[in-house]
């Protein structure tokens, strides 16, 4: 890679990083990006009902296609609650933008397809551009994600990612307060929300399948200590490397949530504001990508595949387009403390890194599939 394209590659990373935007808010991000793909010769499509943006080199078949997400996590830094790139998509963005960089000069046998997808953090912005139709006709889709140093070291790359399913669910417990000396004219909701969480923690899934549920999330009653709260409000976070056991696990907090129901003289509603499905990879995608870790990392630095108990959305292209080859690259670069933290950060010589591999698989598959 010249010079040239590496430093605009952090040209592109610093801008993003100090403009980051939370899901579905991606207003200025679209843009910009949609500014870069036009001067540089692509054909761009943007959504008139939301974010993100579709960039296209080439022409006819194969179509090979690169997603990079494009949101930031609302969150505390350094005392101050804001938007922030905490969880690399900012360096995705950048990679896949210096991917097109290094091929708008190359005469290209086929159709390469830039993804830039809204909405990763809230688990539905795949579904969005599924439905949208931008994978419909692609072959190959290819994802990257920044890992942290717990997984793998800087320097070394993982063909695909196994990330599990996660599901986010709110639930809102409605009941009547009561005077705190008459405990019997009304429902505890602390007590209701205690009684939820012992009965997620006696829930027994599939042993031999990685999997948790746990409450993050609890507010009930106000400044008055005299008043038993009714109501209450909670979130659960739910995760399984296995969307068999994920619905499983859904199931049995339906149920238990109807019992509470009845036990306690309540009503508990349930909403999913997320989920993520479990890694479903192609065989055929993830070889393209370890041959071209390998082509630049060396064997030595070739990981095995990885399994993490994170999710992606980027998943649910495969789940919703069964004939879609996919996988992700897992890209070693020294993040620390770890993922969401507010002051996560990682070597930038893995943009570089990331965009060399990305290219190389890209102009592989094509080559490949004439």
């Amino acid at each position: 890679m010249n010079e040239s394209i590496k430093q605009k590659i952090q040209e592109i990373f610093n801008h993003l990083h100090a403009h980051p935007e939370v899901s579905w808010k991606e207003f200025q991000t679209t843009e910009y990006i949609a500014a870069i793909l036009r001067e540089n010769g692509c054909r761009v499509q943007t959504f008139d009902d939301c974010t993100g943006v579709i960039g296209e080199l080439g022409q006819g078949l194969p179509v090979v296609a690169v997603r990079a997400d494009i949101d930031a996590l609302w969150q505390e830094v350094d005392g101050e609650f804001r938007a922030n790139h905490s969880c690399g998509h900012d360096a995705h963005m950048a990679m896949v933008l210096g991917v097109m960089y290094a091929l708008k000069d190359k005469p290209i046998q086929g159709t390469v397809r830039f993804i830039f997808q809204p909405a990763e953090e809230k688990g539905t912005g795949a579904l969005t551009l599924v439905d949208k139709g931008v994978v419909d006709d692609v072959d190959y889709l290819y994802g990257v994600h920044l890992r942290p140093i717990q997984e793998i070291p800087n320097g070394t790359a993982a063909p695909a990612i196994h990330h599990g399913a996660a599901r986010f669910v709110q639930g809102k417990i409605t009941g009547d307060d009561c005077h705190g000396a008459r405990p019997h004219l009304g429902a505890n909701a602390i007590e209701v929300g205690a009684d939820l969480v012992k009965m997620i923690q006696g829930m027994h899934m599939d042993p031999m399948v990685p999997h948790s549920a746990k409450m993050t999330a609890f507010q009930a009653g106000g400044e008055s200590s005299n008043i038993i709260p009714g109501s209450a409000t909670f979130s659960l976070d739910l995760r399984s490397q296995s969307n068999d056991v994920m619905e499983a696990m859904m199931e049995k907090i339906e149920a238990g949530v109807k019992l509470l129901e009845n036990h306690h003289g309540v009503s508990i509603q349930l909403e999913v504001k997320a989920n993520v499905a479990a890694a479903v990879s192609n065989d055929d995608a993830t070889q393209h990508m370890q041959r071209a870790i390998t082509s630049i990392l060396g064997e030595e630095n070739t990981k095995d595949p990885l399994v993490t108990t994170g999710g992606d959305d980027f998943h649910f292209y495969t789940i919703k387009r069964p004939n879609l080859k996919a996988t992700m690259l897992g890209l070693g670069c020294d993040l620390e403390p770890g993922l969401h933290h507010p002051l996560m950060t990682f070597n930038h010589e893995a943009l570089k890194t990331g965009t060399e591999i990305l290219t190389k698989v890209i102009l592989d598959t094509l080559n490949s599939s004439k």
